[in-house]
This record gives structure tokens, C-alpha cells and sequence, in this order.
């Protein structure tokens, strides 16, 4: 294969203030917070988190967490509805055993407080596409990442042994003799400080922003990838971004998710006719896997030459509608909009990145010293497509596994901290750049080049763009966080799309046009990318042992 050309963010300060750690999270989201829980109370955590601690991917989770807790439910059930949802790239090792820690996980939630849906005394189980039985516990109705985010909090700040740095952006990773030994961090106002740590555990999060349409917060600019990737560490499967099928497309809105959840309960999809079309598609309409929805919408849109969709959910009950969506009801009543009686316009938007930092079952990466949990990594679990309520699942498990395997690493670390020379001459500035303006253009080439389908075409124009960008800003030594985050956006759009070049078929959330059917003779396998390489793995599970 090509080589893979290699942009660099070339900052190293000099004389800085140091800070160190046994443990350094990188990322307040549920991953990062629940892996802060498991490490040792004797030994010290710094938890940094880019914005305040309950703005996260974790905090806007709508449907749910998914687990076999009804008494119909089976974990082989589980297993098989998330297998065919991701396809033969899942690693049924890895699916197993998420599943099987799944009830204990939840229970433990609600042991630290998480205040669940419930109905006569009994959990309120959810059911969402993809899913064969109901299995999703929810929270304020459609708020569940912001009760269990709540819950967490609490239960973290209660630790003496665990400190928050928020408002922090952390720049890159530091790499020395072969290991990760912290990382820069750049506090809100304040110094920039080397953060020297035994053990690093990354939980920073997915890449939303790089799309103009992404249900995604402001702060889900990629930089975990990014800090990872210029470190070496291996990237796998970014061509899988999932694209959520139903976004509230209403001129002013800020693209609010609409849950899945919405569709579990019965809701419909309806073209601008007002025509239901969905079973012309698949045989479980509304609740099939997101990648057939998203597919099957835009295939509508084009067809009627509309902008949208529509989500119609006038035939259920009101009263059970108003209990069980107080959140879309809110968000929808601010455009003019009764979800009770009106349809909601709908098309799909950036959701969820599937691919990132490859992972063994323990949560261990490439690198010795780093570990990885979350929707910055790939574990295996969602293989090319997410079953939906998998991810929070996900977060849950492998931060409890990270942080027990980070803290055992560290306790077996001597008490000595070395502080590395480092140094860097201060590069002469430029020209002024218009960053939001090349942001802006970098989402909507994303959006129109790297969405929901793609060809060699669009994406040869996806790659002459970004790297030309990318000659004229990587370069650049930014002190300030939009200028990183562009850094990060544009490192991390230039792998997406190699990858998405190197898949020549279509799987799961990738679908291209040139190639649409799935060809497992010669793709069943993972794309992989470190520094400057792009090499194919084989389907099996990669452990690492440093």
C-alpha cells in the first residue's frame, strides 16, 4: 500500500511547570469517571477534562443502557442481536464477556445512586432497533446519560484520592523510552504544565464535530485520535463512523438528537407525502439497525427531493408519549413543534465513531503506559455498525477494566518521577489564519464527501482538500484550543478518509457507491493506521503485553 503521509502538530514547550500523577484520565465522560472509581483509593488520579465535568458524548445520551435483566432475555440473545448488527468484524470474545458484565455494571450504577426509570417496583426496560427483546434501562424518560453522568459525579468527587482539572485542554501525549509518561495539558487561563504519570488512561471521546449535520457537543473535536495517532499508537476501522438516522432537521436547531428509542415505542418514519416507507425497505421497519435507517432515509429524500423526513408519532398515546420523551418534547415545543400530534422533521446525522485506538480486552493499547476505553477506541464489541444502547454499555465496562489494569501497573511502579528535558524553539508566526472558516469548510466537505455514502471520486476530492489544508495548518504552533482542535480535526479527517479509499466495498456503516455490495473474500479484515504507516490486519484479536 501507499505510504500514508504524516502531518504533525510540532509543539514541545520549554521551562514549563510539571505536576505528576500515578494515574492520568484523560476525559470526564462516563469511561473516564468510571475508570477514575476502580483505581486504588491509596494511589493518586488526575482526572482532566476539556470542558466542566457533565459535558461529555456520556452526558447527552438520550435511549439508554443495554442489558439482559428482563426475565425473557438471554445473554446469548444479547450476543446475537449485537453480532448482526456489527457483522463478522465484531470480536465475539470482546462481545461476550461486555455482555455478560453488563447487569453487574448497571447494578452498580444504581448502588452509586443512577435513578433509573422504573414501573410497578421493576425497571422500565426499553427496546431500540437492532434489539430482539426489551433490555434498555433509561433514565428522566430520554435523559439517561445525564442521571448516570449526575450519579458518577457525585461518586467521584467523593474520593479524596482523585483530583479534576476541568476547563483543560490536553495537547498532546508525552512518549519517552518507548512509553507513555503523561501527557501536556494546557488549563483554561492558565500555564501550560507537563503532567508526568506512571499510567495514562485515554477517554477523551469521538470526532462528531468534523461533520457539519453530528448530534455530537462542542467538544467532540477528535483529539484523543489525534494525540494518539501523533504518538504512534495504532487507529483502527476509522472508515466506521455511525450516522444517526433521526436528527431534528428544523432551520436554528442545533441538530438535537432524536432518540432511538422514539422508533423502539413505535413511532414511523414518513416521507413529505405522509407516506410510511420503511417496510419497503427492510422487514423490521423502523427498528431495523441504524446504518439500514439512515440508508433507507436518504434513499427517500432523494427520491421525493426532499430535504427531510418525518417522524410521526400521532397514532400513539399521548399521555404515554408526553411520560416517556420530556426531553424531545422540550427541545421540539422551541420550533413550534406538539410531538404529540405534528410530525418531526428528521435525516440522519454524525453520531458515533465506531473505529479508533485498537484495544485488547483489557483496555491496553500499542503503546506501553497507555490505556484506552470509550468511543475514542476500537474494541471489537460494534464490529462496522453499532447496535444501538451498546456504547454507554461499553464506557461502563472497559473503564472499569482500564482502570483496574492501570492501577495494578502503577502500584508495581516505583515512587520516582523523572521529569524529562524537553525542549522546542518557538516557531515564527504567520500569517493570521480565518480557523473558523477552514473548520467550516472541513465539515462540509466531511459532510458532502465522507457522509453517508461515499465513491473514490468524493473522496479523492476529500483528500486533495484536507491535505492541502493540512500543509498550510499542521505547521502552524497554535496557543490557543481552536487552533488545536482544528489540528486534531484535520489529522483525524486525513486517516477517516484513507481508510474510507482502502475499503473498496461496502459494510455496516460504510457504504459506497462504487462498491456496494460487501465482499468478504478480500475485506473481511481490519484497516489499520500507525504514524506513517496503513497496513490491513488480519480478524484476530491483537494483545498487547507491554
Amino acid at each position: 500500500m501507499s505510504t500514508f503521509p504524516r502531518f504533525l502538530v510540532p509543539f514541545t514547550p520549554k521551562s514549563l511547570p510539571h505536576q505528576f500523577t500515578d494515574v492520568l484520565i484523560i476525559g470526564g465522560g462516563l469511561a473516564g469517571l468510571r475508570a477514575a472509581m476502580e483505581v486504588d483509593p491509596r494511589l493518586s488520579v488526575l482526572l482532566v477534562t476539556k470542558d466542566s465535568l457533565d459535558q461529555s458524548n456520556s452526558s447527552y445520551a438520550q435511549g439508554g443502557i443495554a442489558g439482559v435483566l428482563g426475565p425473557e432475555d438471554r445473554f446469548e440473545f444479547h450476543v446475537h442481536d449485537t453480532l448482526e448488527a456489527g457483522g463478522p468484524l465484531c470480536d465475539r470474545e470482546t462481545v461476550e464477556s461486555v455482555i455478560q458484565e453488563a447487569p453487574e455494571r448497571i447494578r452498580e450504577l444504581m448502588e452509586w445512586g443512577a435513578r433509573f426509570d422504573t414501573s410497578a417496583g421493576s425497571l422500565s426496560l426499553g427496546r431500540e432497533g437492532g434489539h430482539s427483546h426489551h433490555r434498555i434501562v433509561h433514565a428522566l424518560g430520554d435523559a439517561t446519560g445525564k442521571e448516570v453522568i449526575r450519579a458518577m459525579m457525585a461518586a467521584v468527587l467523593s474520593r479524596p484520592n482523585i483530583a479534576i482539572l476541568e476547563n483543560t485542554f490536553t495537547i498532546d501525549l508525552l512518549t519517552a523510552e518507548q512509553r507513555c509518561q503523561g501527557a501536556l495539558v494546557a488549563p483554561r487561563g492558565e500555564t501550560k504544565r507537563l503532567v508526568w504519570a506512571k499510567e495514562t488512561i485515554l477517554c477523551a471521546g469521538g470526532t462528531g464535530q468534523i461533520y457539519r449535520e453530528s448530534t455530537n457537543p462542542s467538544v467532540a473535536t477528535g483529539d484523543g485520535l489525534a494525540m494518539a495517532f501523533r504518538a504512534g499508537v495504532e487507529l483502527r476501522d476509522m472508515e466506521f463512523m455511525q450516522f444517526h438516522p433521526t436528527v431534528l432537521y428544523q432551520a436554528g436547531s442545533s441538530r438535537s438528537l432524536i432518540t432511538e428509542a422514539v422508533r423502539g415505542e413505535g413511532a414511523h418514519l414518513v416521507d413529505k407525502n405522509g407516506e410510511r416507507f420503511m417496510p419497503n425497505y427492510d422487514p423490521r421497519a423502523e427498528l431495523a439497525p441504524r446504518d439500514v435507517v439512515s440508508q433507507a432515509i436518504v434513499s427517500q429524500m432523494e427520491l421525493t427531493q426532499h430535504a427531510c423526513v418525518y417522524l410521526d408519532l400521532s397514532h400513539l398515546d399521548p399521555e404515554t408519549v408526553i411520560h416517556r420523551f420530556p426531553g424531545i418534547r422540550k427541545a421540539c415545543s422551541e420550533f413550534g413543534l406538539d410531538i404529540v400530534r405534528d410530525r418531526i422533521p428528521v435525516r440522519p446525522g454524525a453520531h458515533y465513531m465506531i473505529g479508533g485506538v485498537t484495544t485488547d480486552l483489557a483496555g491496553r493499547t500499542s503503546l506501553d503506559g497507555l490505556w484506552a476505553a470509550g468511543e475514542v477506541t476500537s474494541t471489537g464489541l460494534h464490529g462496522a455498525n453499532r447496535l444501538a444502547s451498546n456504547s454507554l454499555l461499553e464506557g461502563l465496562v472497559y473503564g472499569a477494566r482500564v482502570g483496574a489494569g492501570a492501577s495494578s501497573a502503577a502500584a508495581d511502579r516505583p515512587d520516582h518521577f523523572r521529569a524529562l528535558p524537553l525542549s522546542n524553539p518557538v516557531a515564527a508566526p504567520s500569517r493570521p489564519l480565518d480557523l473558523s472558516d477552514i473548520r467550516s469548510s472541513l465539515k462540509s466537505l466531511m459532510w458532502r464527501c465522507v457522509g453517508v455514502r461515499r465513491d473514490a471520486s468524493t473522496l479523492r476530492e476529500a483528500t486533495d482538500s484536507v491535505d492541502a489544508w493540512s500543509r498550510y495548518v499542521a505547521v502552524q504552533q497554535f496557543d490557543r484550543s481552536d487552533g488545536w482542535e482544528l489540528q486534531n480535526l484535520l489529522a483525524v479527517a486525513r486517516v477517516m478518509i484513507a481508510a474510507a479509499r482502502t475499503r473498496e466495498e461496502s459494510r455496516g456503516v460504510h457504504f459506497r457507491n462504487d462498491f456496494p455490495d460487501t465482499d468478504d473474500d478480500h475485506w473481511l479484515r481490519h484497516v489499520c493506521f500507525r504514524g506513517d504507516r496503513s497496513y490491513l490486519s488480519e480478524l484476530r484479536k491483537v494483545g498487547y503485553h507491554p
